[in-house]
């Protein structure tokens, strides 16, 4: 298992950061690579519901999401892609003068490579991990100001 993470400070207080992250009406405006969902179950963002959602061009093909933890300071999700599998958890605490702290954790293991998968991991996927994570968080920082009106 590897994993990449980032972590951003945001405008909102930890619930509606958590409120916003899972608004996926939302994730085109910072969720990496986003494009549009192809399938939504009717209860999400409960525990148990999944989106499928479709990336850009070039980008992650399709990416299936499955909830497996909601908390009021965290949520995380088991993901199925073409190249990986894992899962994504945001975790979110107050920060010091308000806002939150957020961070983004996605532990995965390569579906393709076979027995170079540590070296492709090493060389090319876990520093694109780490970045896109990091741009997905700057993004939802922008998106959290927004919301909290500082924009």
């Amino acid at each position: 298992m590897r994993t990449a993470r980032a972590r951003a400070r945001v405008a909102l207080e930890p619930a509606d950061a958590l409120a916003l992250w899972t608004n996926i009406e939302r994730w085109a405006t910072f969720v990496e690579g986003f494009g549009h969902v192809r399938e939504l179950s009717g209860r999400w963002p409960e525990e148990g519901e999944r989106v499928v959602w479709e990336s850009r061009p070039s980008g992650r093909g399709i990416v299936t999401e499955k909830i497996v933890e909601r908390r009021p300071d965290r949520f995380a999700t088991l993901v199925f892609e073409e190249a990986l599998m894992g899962r994504q958890m945001l975790r979110v605490a107050p920060a010091d003068g308000g806002g939150a702290e957020v961070e983004l954790t996605l532990e995965y293991t390569l579906s393709r490579w076979g027995p170079l998968s540590g070296l492709a991991d090493l060389l090319f996927i876990r520093r694109r991990q780490d970045e896109a994570l990091a741009r997905t968080l700057r993004r939802f920082a922008v998106e959290g100001e927004e919301e909290a009106g500082l924009r």
